[in-house]
């Protein structure tokens, strides 16, 4: 008798949508959004997604906590924020995988680095960027200051520096 193994995967994965998709989600069950806005050209952001996103911690809160976006900071992606629709009216297709036109939302959130993690809350306003390649333990006080609604009590520096210094987290790396 032959047994064939067929494994499953444990890993848990964020569930990627549009932020198109996830504005209309967040309109029925209000949650935050989280953004990863990234470009096809850039190695912090596949080192983000390959390390980072895929780690079951991380992906896990994310998928509790937010409804997650990837967003390609020099696509050709329509999207509808806050009444207005922004698009990359300079957008080259044959430029796909490398350096192409920044998109006008990109620019509408201040975007100046890739990777930028952009968190809104559950009205659709911009909450607080997190700009450059972060490890899982790296992100973790972070997004969890967001994610619990911890930055709602974190208003100076000193306060921000001891929700740091008193963070015990549990993510692994």
């Amino acid at each position: 008798m032959l047994f064939l193994w067929v494994g499953v995967a444990s890993a848990q994965e964020i569930k990627w949508m549009s932020l198109n998709q996830a504005l209309v989600a967040q309109k029925k069950n209000p949650k935050k959004i989280f953004i990863d806005v990234y470009t096809e050209w850039c190695g912090p952001c596949k080192m983000l997604e390959k390390n980072t996103f895929q780690n079951k911690d991380v992906a896990k809160y994310i998928n509790d906590k937010f409804y997650a976006v990837k967003f390609n900071g020099e696509g050709n992606e329509e999207v509808t924020y806050q009444n207005r629709t922004y698009k990359n009216p300079q957008y080259d297709p044959a430029k796909a995988n490398t350096r192409n036109s920044p998109h006008e939302f990109a620019g509408a959130l201040g975007i100046r680095a890739y990777p930028t993690m952009i968190i809104l809350n559950e009205k659709g306003e911009v909450l607080f960027p997190i700009t450059g390649y972060y490890t899982a333990t790296q992100l973790e006080p972070m997004i969890k200051l967001l994610g619990d609604d911890t930055y709602l009590k974190v208003k100076t520096q000193a306060e921000y520096d001891s929700y740091l210094k008193n963070f015990k987290g549990t993510f692994k790396d």
